[in-house]
């Protein structure tokens, strides 16, 4: 019955866009990073990104008759390198894939003239989620603010926080710094005292300093938001330091399974807040096995496809398929455009029963955006390690949008005003 659906729904879309079976290619590039310091979590984020277009390719002839190019251009997570990338393919592109919040920060501007959306998925910059002030850039299905909320949510309900103390161990760049204005209003509506530590790019692997001022200071929790070498050099220092792992939490990008298996048993319940969960009984995983690696079309092997980050790459370009297709749908035409959409985007609806039809079973919550609301908020489940996998341990969370509103209005009504004149989408209704 979810495989005729399936076939219905393509039948739909197909109609919706006659002659689309000889519709060129639709250029949707990544701004992949393979190499640099970040490239053990790159990598399978990557192919799981590239193995579910290149399985739309091959079961349905690309989306609504239109294949997708997946070119990636590398950029080692360099922000210069990043923005170049972005220069080369934004001429035929219909979406620009920055992942980097500090190369989202540089490109951000440069897509109201471009007229090109910004796919940001859990990433970038907060404020974001107004698509009134920021009409081109998308940081669905969850931003960092709604992260941190969820985080603080999840500890709150094991006791109060009034009167403890929590350490926030961050890179020291724009990503690691996004949830400090969220973190630092809940500090004071919680009564917890919130201590920022920051990790330098040279200090990734070397956390001794950090881990002696966090030792002295005696934080009820820790929370970090790591990246890269940083999140296995924090684990490491934590197990050294006997750090209760019970009370070590991280962000979805501080819980790749490859870094916990390096201490394995011994990071056992460290805990990280996903908005994507590995199911590797979902049928679009089978499909992906015998349609892509089983045909030698894909550079993952068996132990990352088990992962957290293989999947939310699937996830990810599985968010970019439904914002083509709606664009399509919309206007009668397998080619789209950047701007075209730049609607489809606002107008995904990933509802229960259609994530089912995708074949992402219990891969990511349901969310929907739309013109104002350009994040979905689709909040997360708080997994945990168990020595050896991540595994779900609550229900699922849902951000506090509400509480933190305000003050993405007025970030955004900043950034608008410094980088004057900014355009601002006047029909959207508010957030």
């Amino acid at each position: 019955m979810k495989h005729f659906t399936r076939l219905a729904l393509a039948g739909a879309l197909a109609a919706a866009t006659a002659g689309a079976s000889m519709a060129q290619e639709l250029y949707a590039p990544n701004l992949a990073y393979r190499t640099g310091p970040f490239a053990a979590t790159g990598i399978p984020l990557m192919n799981g990104q590239a193995d579910y277009m290149t399985l739309l390719n091959e079961r349905d002839g690309g989306i609504g008759g239109a294949k997708i190019d997946f070119e990636e251009c590398e950029t080692g997570y360099s922000t210069e390198k990043g923005v170049e990338c972005y220069e080369k393919t934004k001429g035929k592109a219909i979406v620009t894939q920055p992942w980097s919040t500090g190369i989202t920060l540089q490109v951000l501007p440069k897509t109201n003239v471009d007229a090109i959306p910004i796919l940001a998925p859990g990433y970038g910059f907060s404020p974001m989620m107004d698509g009134k002030t920021f009409q081109w850039a998308f940081n669905t299905p969850a931003g960092y603010w709604d992260a941190a909320d969820m985080i603080i949510q999840y500890l709150e309900s094991q006791g109060s926080l009034n009167g403890k103390k929590i350490a926030f161990l961050h890179l020291d760049h724009p990503y690691g710094k996004e949830p400090i204005p969220v973190l630092e209003q809940l500090a004071a509506e919680k009564g917890f005292e919130l201590s920022p530590i920051p990790v330098g790019l040279k200090e990734m692997q070397n956390q001794s300093a950090q881990w002696l001022q966090i030792r002295r200071m005696r934080p009820d929790y820790v929370v970090m938001w790591g990246w890269g070498a940083m999140n296995a050099g924090a684990i490491t220092e934590a197990v050294k330091t006997k750090f209760p792992m019970e009370n070590f939490l991280g962000v979805w990008w501080s819980g790749h399974d490859a870094d916990l298996a390096i201490a394995g048993a011994d990071a056992k319940g460290y805990k990280s807040i996903s908005w994507s969960f590995p199911n590797m009984d979902a049928p679009v995983m089978k499909d992906i096995q015998s349609m892509v690696i089983d045909k030698g079309m894909s550079k993952t092997d068996e132990t990352e496809m088990k992962g957290v980050f293989y999947s939310r790459g699937i996830v990810i370009s599985a968010i970019l398929a439904e914002g083509i297709r709606a664009a399509q749908a919309e206007y009668g035409t397998a080619e789209i455009n950047a701007e075209q959409l730049r609607w489809g985007l606002e107008h995904i609806d990933m509802t229960e029963e259609r994530i089912v039809e995708l074949g992402l079973d219990g891969m990511v919550p349901p969310f929907k955006t739309s013109c104002a609301n350009h994040t979905g908020h689709s909040g997360g489940w708080m997994l945990e390690w168990d020595g050896e996998k991540f595994v779900k341990v609550s229900d699922l969370l849902t951000p506090n949008v509400a509480g933190y509103q305000a003050l993405a209005e007025e970030k955004a009504k900043e950034y608008a005003d410094a980088n004057a004149p900014w355009p601002v989408n006047e029909g959207c209704d508010a957030m």
